[in-house]
Order: C-alpha cells, then sequence, then structure tokens
C-alpha cells in the first residue's frame, strides 16, 4: 500500500536556501521512494496567483498596507488551494510547496504587527482544518540570510526574480522579526514543524531534511503497515 498523498512546505527567511533544498529534497523521494510530486511556490502556484504576486513581491509592485497585503495572499492562497494542491493530492501526488500560511503569519502577522488572530480566523475561511503534513523552517541569521541573498541576486538569479527583493530591502529589524515569528511557530506547533540550522552545509541541510521525513512520516507509515 502506497503512502498517503502529502503536504510538505518550506518556510524560512530569505537566503536560508529554501529553493536547493527543495530541489534536493524532490530529487531524493524520487529516487528512494518513487513518489510523485509536484513542486509549487507561494506567492503564486496558479496564473491567478502569480499576478498576485507580482504585485506583492516585486520592487515596483506597490506600498501595501498590511492588512490590504494579507488580503491579497488569502486570495492568491485560495487559488492554489483550490486549483492546484487539492486536485494534485486527489491525484495522489504529493506537493511540496515553497513558503504557505506560516510565511503570511510570519511576515505579515509578526513583521508587520497584524497578529496571528486575525490571520487565523482568514485562513480557516479559505482553508478549513487543512494544515501541511510537516513543515520544515530553515532557520538562519538574518545578517547572513541576507548576505546571501544579495549575493544570489548578484549573480545567480534571472532578471525578473531581481526585482523580487521587495522584501528583502525591508531591513534588518524586519528580517529579525520575521526570524522570531517563524521560531515561535514552530514552538506553537510542534507535531508539525521542525527547524533545520540552515547555516550549515547544503549537504548537512540536507541530511537534516531526510532524517526529519523519516522520523515524522515514514517511520511512522512503516509502523502502521506493520501492524
Amino acid at each position: 500500500m502506497e503512502m498517503q498523498a502529502q503536504f510538505i512546505t518550506f518556510e524560512g527567511g530569505d537566503g536560508a536556501g529554501k529553493t536547493t533544498q527543495i530541489k534536493k529534497f524532490r530529487d531524493w523521494l524520487v529516487k528512494e521512494y518513487n513518489i510523485d510530486i509536484l513542486l509549487t511556490r507561494e506567492p503564486g502556484g496558479t496564473p491567478e496567483a502569480e499576478k498576485i504576486r507580482n504585485l506583492l513581491v516585486q520592487s515596483d509592485g506597490g506600498d501595501w498596507d498590511p492588512l490590504s497585503e494579507a488580503l491579497l495572499l488569502s486570495a492568491a492562497r485560495r487559488e492554489h488551494l483550490v486549483k492546484r494542491i487539492w486536485p494534485a493530492m486527489k491525484k495522489g501526488q504529493w506537493v511540496i510547496s515553497d513558503r504557505f500560511v506560516d510565511s503570511t503569519y510570519a511576515f505579515q502577522g509578526y513583521g508587520m504587527g497584524l497578529g496571528l488572530d486575525y490571520l487565523q480566523e482568514n485562513y480557516k475561511r479559505i482553508a478549513d482544518d487543512f494544515m501541511p503534513s510537516l513543515t520544515l523552517i530553515l532557520d538562519i541569521d538574518p545578517v547572513e540570510g541576507l548576505e546571501r541573498s544579495g549575493k544570489q541576486l548578484d549573480i545567480t538569479t534571472s532578471e525578473l526574480e531581481k526585482t523580487e527583493n521587495r522584501y528583502e530591502v525591508m531591513g534588518l529589524e524586519f528580517h529579525q522579526k520575521l526570524r522570531e515569528g517563524f521560531l515561535d511557530i514552530a514552538k506553537r506547533n510542534p507535531k508539525r514543524c521542525r527547524v533545520i540550522d540552515a547555516s550549515k552545509s547544503v549537504d548537512e541541510v540536507h541530511k537534516q531534511i531526510c532524517d526529519i521525513f523519516i522520523e515524522c512520516l515514514y517511520k511512522p507509515y512503516e509502523t502502521a503497515q506493520i501492524g
């Protein structure tokens, strides 16, 4: 019996290496477990949600009020869930997303001061009780993360991606709040969230992620099969 389709999310501050780790993790899951996987991202994931992404993450996308920003993110997330995530999982596909609702909690809730109560209520309206099976939070000191991110913008990204720096330029204090937010989210959700030291090498971080997957998702499944 195959494992039930899972929804796994990657979170963390800028420069934590999510994109690299997501691809390595996907390749490992395919090789080791022959799992059919959909990679996606937030904001984005559908044509409609990508249009909202352009408004929010590009440097010339506008100066949004935090509540307006949160509402735009909710609209994009609803489109993402209804048109991509849920249909994929219904077909048995696993979904791995580069950011999900925890980023809204961290960025708008902690970083911009909206708090969690309204954001959590709003999420429930668009998604009910649906949450990721596992959330991997790549933790890195904001100073190091922003330095990494700046180098990546200079060297490895496309011209379009270079404009997606609206949050990166918000200042160190904002990014420190983000880190505190993600760590607090992990404390509030110990069964779902795991914090990973993203300051280590790419291979070391990858090993942490694989070990967490085995511990949190594969071993329980294997045990259930034996039982």
